[in-house]
């Protein structure tokens, strides 16, 4: 059976929330899905899943330090999470902050491992994106990418 996980940093409370709403979506989906904050993960444990999905707040138009450094620290099993399911999600402070642009640079790092990352031609077209707590809006968003990730992850896991 695959399994997943979603990493996120979260100083605020609000990634985590996302994190914790798509990851609640892809254990209703039947796909088992951890969901931890990047302190709790070495680059190593990403190998263990068949889905990864990472949050990050926005820090100047890119990912924080801490989730930057886990992609930095997977370099050592480069190639190993090639075929594996990605997608990202952020928030941020105000509209036009950056989420766009953390979320392209976590879906550029997933791609360079050869992860299959898939778009969404509803909503939040790269990922689910937050500005400040997350709504109404947000929380569907988060719950529509943890469905279709895990949708996506059953289909390639077969």
């Amino acid at each position: 059976m695959a399994k997943a996980i979603v990493v996120y940093y979260s100083r605020s409370g609000n990634t985590k929330q996302m994190a914790e709403i798509i990851a609640k979506a892809m254990n209703e989906a039947d796909v088992p899905t951890d969901c931890k904050s990047v302190s709790e993960v070495q680059a190593g444990d990403l190998l263990a899943y068949d889905a990864i999905v990472v949050g990050s707040p926005t820090y100047y138009g890119q990912m924080a330090g801490p989730i930057k450094q886990l992609f930095d620290d997977g370099v050592s099993s480069h190639g190993k999470l090639d075929g594996k399911v990605g997608a990202a999600f952020s928030s941020a402070a105000n509209i036009g902050g950056g989420n766009e642009t953390t979320i392209i640079g976590l879906i550029g790092a997933m791609l360079i491992a050869g992860m299959v990352v898939q778009g969404d031609p509803q909503g939040d077209h790269y990922g689910p994106v937050s500005i400040g707590k997350p709504d109404g809006r947000v929380e569907q968003q988060c719950r529509r990418r943890g469905l279709r990730v895990a949708q996506l992850t059953k289909r390639l896991c077969r």
